[in-house]
Formats: C-alpha cells, sequence, structure tokens
C-alpha cells in the first residue's frame, strides 16, 4: 500500500513537472565589453522543429527627422509602414540584398506599406537627410526580438527545447557565432556579451536651421 502511494505520489509530480516544462519564461540579457546595457541588439532564436512563420505589421516612422525606431526585428513574410510624422516630406529607400525598395519624396502615409520577404539585414535611408539611419533585422524564426534600454529582451511563454541562438547589433566589431541554447526550465535567464563600436551613437537630427520638422 505504501508503495502505490509512493508511485502515485511520483506520477502526479512527473505530470506536474511535465505541464509546467508546457510552457517557459526566458529572460536574455546583453551587454558590451564594458559590462554595459547593450539596446537595440537582436536576438534570434531558431529551433529545430522550424514552426511556419506568423507575419506581422509594424511601423518604422519619420519622426524629428529621425527613424523611430532605430532597429527593428520581424520574421520573413512580415510587413513595415512607413509614416512620416515629420511637416517636411522623405524620401524612404534601402539597396540591401534582404531588400531593396524606395519611397519617393512623400509626406504623412505611403500607400501601401512593405513586404520583408527575405531573412537578412535591411539598413534605411533617406534621400533627403544623409544621416537618417534605421536597421530592420528579417529573421527566419518567429522568436526575434531587440534589447531594450536595459540590454534585456524577454519571451514570456517559449516551448522549451533546443534552440541556436544569434545576436546582432548595427556597431558589432565581428559577427558572432550562433551559440545552442537550451530551455529547460519553466523560468530561465541567460546573459551574453556583444563587443560593439563604442565611439557610435544613434543618428540625430542636427541644430534647429537645417530644414524644419
Amino acid at each position: 500500500m505504501k508503495l502505490a502511494l509512493i508511485a502515485s505520489g511520483l506520477v502526479v509530480a512527473l505530470i506536474s513537472y511535465a505541464s509546467q516544462l508546457s510552457a517557459a519564461s526566458l529572460t536574455i540579457n546583453l551587454t558590451n565589453q564594458q559590462q554595459q546595457p547593450l539596446a537595440d541588439a537582436v536576438v534570434e532564436l531558431r529551433s529545430l522543429s522550424n514552426p511556419e512563420l506568423k507575419q506581422q505589421r509594424i511601423q518604422v516612422a519619420q519622426q524629428a527627422l529621425t527613424f523611430v525606431p532605430f532597429v527593428s526585428a520581424i520574421p520573413a513574410g512580415s510587413v513595415v509602414e512607413f509614416p512620416n510624422l515629420d511637416k517636411t516630406r522623405h524620401h524612404v529607400y534601402s539597396f540591401s540584398p534582404a531588400k531593396q525598395f524606395e519611397i519617393q519624396l512623400y509626406a504623412d502615409k505611403p500607400e501601401a506599406p512593405i513586404t520583408f520577404d527575405t531573412p537578412g539585414i535591411v539598413a534605411l535611408g533617406c534621400n533627403i537627410h544623409d544621416y537618417m539611419q534605421a536597421y530592420i533585422y528579417v529573421s527566419e524564426s518567429n522568436l526575434v526580438a531587440v534589447s531594450d534600454g536595459a540590454g534585456q529582451l524577454n519571451w514570456p511563454d517559449i516551448a522549451p527545447g533546443g534552440y541556436q541562438l544569434y545576436i546582432w547589433h548595427p556597431w558589432q566589431l565581428a559577427d558572432r557565432q550562433p551559440t545552442a541554447l537550451d530551455v529547460v526550465m519553466p523560468v530561465q535567464t541567460a546573459a551574453y556579451t556583444l563587443a560593439v563600436d563604442l565611439s557610435q551613437q544613434k543618428p540625430q537630427a542636427p541644430q534647429r536651421g537645417f530644414g524644419s520638422r
């Protein structure tokens, strides 16, 4: 009788543990080589199961004569709108192999969004304001995000299992090789360091007198 109760207890414990592992929460902290929080870094997790990509719809705005946000990350097949929130007109383009396009001089909102269907890095520019720069990371996975000002990003509902982890930043000094990451606990935290050019700063509009917003 006692053995039966123990066995029953083990079954209940195993079922409870398995249900906890049906989804996990993963937090990743990123720093530069000086151990400072690294914002605007992209992390992509690729799984062997390779689930179907889910299309997203996001915006990269022109605001205060800059692109906002500076770095975006989307799964391949997603669409991006480029609203112009400035008073001046912009001419948005990209010559990147992953996506070449051009939205000629316009105000307000373009007629149609742009579809990004090829994985890779897309560098954005403005033909009117040369200093305006931004980046769109087009991923092979649904699990892709950009680190915040604290160098952190989080997936609150991720399937346990093995992943290949990719990190990218516009100012990285060298390509970082993917690393293996096993998600095995209901709540998990990981930390990584990426060497970047510390002299770089986000594009900013020149002092007043260079055009109007």
